[in-house]
This record gives C-alpha cells, structure tokens and sequence, in this order.
C-alpha cells in the first residue's frame, strides 16, 4: 500500500474546479528578511481555509454508489472536520463528525454550517475517536481519516504538483508536519517532477512525534501548542513509511518561532495564518543559514484562527519587538510631577496607552511614587531614546519587565 505520483495526478483531475488552485507567489519582503529567494503557497485561501480541501473530497470521490449512500464519519476539532463536512454536503453525502467535548463552539457551529452531524464526545481526541469507531460499525460509516489513507496523501500532493508547475526552479519546500499527510503527498509529487528537490517538515517541538519516530526515540508532548492543527501524538504508518522514504528531515521550531512568523505574514503578507500554517516560515527564519540563496517553498496550510487568540499574538509580537513597552518612572508625589512625566514622554513622540499609579506597593521612600507607563513606541531603540530623555529631565526610569 503505497501512493504513486500518477495517483496524485489523477487526484489532482478529479478535485479540479471543486477546490482552489491556490496562489504561489514571492515575498520580496521576507526573501530579503530570510536571504533566500521565499515563494507561499497561499492554502488558507481555500474556502473552508485549510489544504484538508484537498485529500477528504479526494476520498470522498473515491466511494461507490452504496459507501456514498450510507455515508461517511471523521473525527477531527478543526480543519479536516470542515473540509469533510462542506465537500460531503456538496456532494450529497451524509456526514458525521465526531469531535472532543472541549472543541471551539465555534467550530462546532462552523462544520454544522457546513450540514454535518456534529457529536461532541470525551475528553480528548483518543476518546472521541474511540467513539467514533463505535458509531461507525453501528451506522456502517466510510471513515474518513484525517492523513493516514492513500487517497487523503494524494489529494494533499496536488499542492506539490502546482508549486512546482508555478515555480519550476524550486529547490526546497518546507512543509508542516502533523500526522504526515501533507508532507507524504508533497515529496511524492515533487520528487516525481524535479527528483533532486529537498522536502522539509517543520514540526512544533512541542508535540515532535515524527521526528522522534524517524530517530527510534520517545516524544515528550507539551500540554498545549499554539500550532495545534499539528499537535498530533502518532504519525500514520503509511505516512511514516512514505516519510522516511522521500523526506529529508524534520526541523523542530518552538513556540515563539511560530508567533514571530505568523505576526510577519500579517504584516508583511497582510495574510492571516493559524499556528499550524505559520510553521515553515518560523523554520526557515530559525535554520536561515541552511536555506540562504536558495529558492524556498512554504505552505502556508491554513488561516483558522480565533480572532482573541490572534489578538494576543500581535500584542505579544508588539512587545517583542518593543513596539509596546511597559516603564517604571520613579517620581516625588508633589502636584504637576506627573503631568512633566507625560509632557516629556510626548516630547519624545512615545504615545501613552496605560497610567498605573503606585504609592504603597512600592519599595520608594514615602512622598515618592512608582508611575507604571505602557507604551506605544517604534521599537527598542526608541525606547532607549525614550529613557534618555526623561534621565535628561531628571526622571529615573527603567523597563519593567513581569515578574
């Protein structure tokens, strides 16, 4: 049981016009930022905004008459649960949808949306799976899984045919890696088409689990990812053998990596990226020596995100780069002192967006104040400015960073 690059052509014919042949463009501005020539593959456009488009209506194209009849079951929290959902209403097929008890009202509602029966069952992924296994045997269901089935990869390698047909001169695509459906259908199609080409998977060190079944050793998993579309425990076993076949290897990025790289696609891209789709521009940014001067591909796999949650990353992002900045002012508690503090910090063009006041949770003599500033500057270096001026008025302050 394998999947072969005219699998993935013939994939790629029968989901033509029913998905998007998403764009493939340069970044002129994060090719000079990385010193490589950096093309995105733009799979959050897609309509359900994730490339899981691809391999569940594969599949789904794939059941006979009387497997469409009875219908189909998944279980997923997120991208795959959508694509499912919007491709088997499409084509009148019943689909159930078996997601954790915790998912997102939100997704929920979305894949509802989308005409599927959503049961919402256990705890955690494992359980509602096991669920789900129950309801298929009971209802006689088709399952529908999230990577490890052949005509899921070869659904997800059409991304690899049309980035190579957009941009020939590839030399190196930088995949996210969860269960590995993505990354098996990609370097199969690729390699059929430029066999020299390397293909890298970027996994969150938090949930490393093909990159340590690749090496023969024990993930430890985090709690929780930012990236949880790849939070995935166990890789296929048909996506692991493919993996270990035409993969060159898994990169491992952290946290901040990915928060960073999402931050610059909005920015730079004006682009929104969930975690999971932000992953391979956080490893080239990370490992940039590996890739300078060549011609690097990224998929950009998926743009569901909760907006609160994108509202932390950017406020998160801004204090990073020292765009918002937190001051501690020490100052005597007499009239007007407070209003030459802000007089100064406007003279010096930083914009205030919080005051916290402090008399008695303070280690200053008495009559002396700690005034807490957020603010709104152009980065670390205008901050320095920043305190260099109130130093010159005759204000002691410092950052102040959490304790």
């Amino acid at each position: 049981m394998t999947v072969s690059p005219q699998d993935i052509r013939n994939a790629a014919q029968a989901i033509e016009g029913a998905v998007i042949a998403t764009p493939c463009l340069l970044s002129r501005t994060l090719s000079g930022i990385a010193g490589a020539q950096v093309w995105l593959k733009f799979e959050n456009l897609q309509f359900t905004a994730s490339f899981k488009e691809r391999g569940a209506l594969n599949k789904l194209l794939s059941l006979t008459a009387a497997e469409r009849a009875a219908g189909v079951i998944a279980v997923s929290a997120g991208n795959h649960a959508q694509g499912v959902a919007y491709h088997a209403s499409r084509l009148g097929i019943p689909a159930v949808i078996v997601m954790p008890r915790f998912t997102p009202n939100v997704k929920v509602e979305q894949t509802r949306a989308f005409g599927a029966e959503v049961i919402l069952h256990g705890e955690d992924f494992d359980e509602a799976k096991s669920h789900a296994m129950k309801v298929m045997a009971d209802r006689r269901l088709t399952l529908v899984h999230p990577y490890d089935d052949e005509k899921i990869v070869a659904g997800q390698g059409t991304i690899g045919l049309e980035m190579l047909e957009a941009v020939p001169s590839l030399d190196v695509l930088l995949v996210p890696v969860g269960g590995g459906g993505m990354i098996s259908g990609i370097a199969i199609a690729a390699r059929s088409i430029k066999p020299g080409i390397k293909v890298i998977g970027i996994e969150t060190r938090r949930f490393p689990s093909m990159h340590c079944a690749l090496k023969g050793s024990t993930p430890e998993f985090g709690t929780n990812t930012i990236a949880e579309g790849i939070a995935v425990k166990q890789p296929g076993e048909l996506t692991l053998r493919i993996v270990r076949n035409a993969v060159d290897e898994i990169l491992l990025v952290d946290e901040g990596d990915i928060e960073e790289a999402m931050l610059l696609l909005l920015e730079v891209e004006k682009t929104v990226v969930e975690g999971a789709g932000a992953v391979g521009l956080a490893g080239l940014l990370r490992y940039r020596e590996s890739f300078a001067g060549r011609n690097v591909g990224l998929v950009l796999s998926g743009g569901n995100i909760d907006p609160l949650t994108l509202a932390d990353i950017i406020e998160r992002g801004m204090v990073r780069t020292g765009r918002l900045t937190r001051l501690q002012v020490q100052l005597r508690d007499l009239p007007g002192a407070l209003a030459k503090v802000t007089a100064c910090l406007a003279e010096a063009n930083a914009n205030i967006e919080e005051v916290h006041h402090e008399r008695a949770f303070t280690h200053s003599p008495v009559q002396s104040a700690d005034v807490d500033f957020v603010l709104q500057t152009r980065g670390h270096e205008h901050v320095k400015e920043i305190i260099a001026a109130l130093a010159a008025a005759g204000f002691k302050a410092r950052l102040h960073h959490s304790d």
